[in-house]
């Protein structure tokens, strides 16, 4: 759904192991790394891109396109392991439509991190 998107992290560290566990599950990998930060991609096509820097801007709600429920679920376990804190257990928000099926995660900068799938549950 996007090209790309950056923003700045506080411990480059931290934040790059917590993004690399938690989006595994997606097929989210490194593409480059350098002097300017990292940056991540499962396509090639669309890029979150991250820096280590010291402002503090607002947080950020970040929704990754999930393929099925199973990846939703990888994601909320991998995330958690990685150090984020929960903010919604995997599970459908008939708020937004019936097939909604999301997990959430807070980042180490406090960044509401989700992964969804608007599938309906396959065996």
């Amino acid at each position: 759904m996007f090209d790309h998107v950056v923003f700045g992290v506080s411990d480059y560290a931290a934040s790059k192991a917590f993004y690399l566990k938690a989006l595994e599950p997606l097929g989210i990998a490194v593409v480059l790394e350098g002097e300017l930060g990292i940056e991540l991609s499962a396509d090639g096509r669309s890029s979150l891109c991250l820096f280590e820097t010291e402002e503090q801007p607002a947080h950020l709600h970040l929704a990754f396109m999930a393929e099925n429920h199973r990846q939703v679920e990888a994601f909320h376990r991998a995330a958690l392991e990685a150090g984020g804190t929960d903010n919604g257990a995997p599970g459908l928000r008939s708020q937004y439509h019936a097939n909604y099926f999301a997990a959430f995660v807070i980042d180490p900068d406090g960044h509401n991190i989700e992964v969804v799938c608007h599938q309906p549950a396959t065996l």
